[in-house]
């Protein structure tokens, strides 16, 4: 594993989907049909703010340049398989897709908004050992489409109530640096203002160290949130939490993370799970401290939701405590994620483990 994999190609059945298309590419094509550039805005506007489900709906658009959209591509439909909600108002849905599988995506209230985390592979194989999003391995990537059409769901959802999405995670099943051009490619499309519009400072990616995607995130200069699934503060139990950083061991990791921060200036969420007795203790915390000095940075702890396929224990409310109070006096900005669908099956991944086992053996 001391290269990149050979990729897993986004293999969504049937056409492309159009909300795949950055809005730069829909005008090549119209231009290609020798169709003006400005349908491009046209399109957008019945994809995106009128939120149409089939191209015969765009009547603006000539009856000609509708059957050429009919024959080129589709509007990704995703069928609702399960919904959970939450007594706190999250919103746990199983979405299925055209060829069976199936994703997890979450609506989240928050007190500054609708928050919507979204799923970018079926299934993950990057193998971490706290989480369900890894069982049964990875299927296949998705189609930046299919990832667009997660927003566009939440987005109808929140239609009926006159609200909406306010800000996007890419914290869902899988490793989103593992399917890094469909990545971009969605997070322009809901970026434009004529897309979905969802400014970049209301978008986060979190990655779990996949350090070459890292250089070339920095490279894309984006003013897009970025979090590390970080969970360990040494390389020797990130190792036992987390195989991709035999791959890519923690001294690799930083490196690519100095250099995102030099690059871009941006401050860096470092994503840390709590693990009962693994990585939880006021030691666990002086070392991290250590590792991350000199970073502009923000740690998130997240107490871990229990998975029954998993071993891992709650950290108690004591440790929770003393471990974020010995990184602040470490001078480190850190906040206790606050808990969220603690009546359904939150953890990522496990209601898809839940209800299709076939998926996740």
């Amino acid at each position: 594993m001391q290269q990149l994999k050979k990729k897993v190609k986004a293999e969504a059945p049937g056409k492309t989907s159009i909300f795949t298309l950055r809005f730069e590419q829909l005008q090549d094509w119209l231009k290609e049909q020798q169709e003006r550039a400005f349908r491009a805005d046209q399109i957008f506007e019945w994809l995106y703010q009128k939120r149409v489900e089939s191209f015969e709906e765009m009547t603006n658009l000539s009856k000609t340049l509708r059957q050429k959209l009919i024959d080129a591509f589709s509007i990704t439909a995703l069928k609702e398989a399960t919904r959970q909600e939450s007594s706190d108002g999250t919103v746990k849905l199983l979405f299925e897709l055209q060829d069976g599988y199936t994703i997890e995506t979450v609506v989240m209230k928050h007190n500054y908004g609708n928050s919507v985390c979204v799923t970018t592979q079926v299934g993950c194989r990057l193998g971490c050992t706290f989480c369900a999003s890894t069982l049964g391995g990875l299927k296949r990537n998705l189609e930046a489409g299919e990832i667009t059409a997660q927003v566009l769901e939440a987005q109808r959802a929140l239609d009926e109530k006159g609200e909406r999405v306010d800000s996007v995670v890419i914290m869902g099943i899988g490793e989103p640096f593992d399917n890094y051009d469909e990545l971009i490619s969605f997070l322009k499309v809901i970026n434009h203002d004529k897309g979905l519009n969802i400014g970049a400072r209301h978008i986060t990616v979190s990655t779990s160290g996949v350090v070459p995607r890292i250089y070339d995130f920095a490279d894309e200069n984006m003013q897009i949130n970025f979090a590390i699934s970080l969970h360990a503060p040494n390389t020797e139990i990130r190792s036992r939490l987390m195989p991709v950083n035999r791959a890519w061991p923690l001294d690799k990791l930083m490196d690519s993370i100095r250099y995102y921060q030099k690059k871009t200036n941006r401050r860096i969420t470092f994503e840390y799970g709590l693990f009962g007795g693994v990585n939880d203790q006021v030691e666990h915390a002086e070392e991290l401290a250590e590792l991350i000095k000199g970073l502009k940075c923000h740690v998130n702890l997240i107490p871990v939701n229990y998975v029954p396929e998993r071993d891992y224990v709650r950290t108690s409310k004591n440790d929770i405590f003393a471990f974020e109070r010995t990184l602040k006096e470490h001078g480190v900005n850190v906040t206790i994620r606050r808990e969220q669908g603690h009546d359904i099956d939150a953890a990522c991944g496990q209601l898809r483990a839940k209800e299709r086992k076939q998926e996740t053996r």
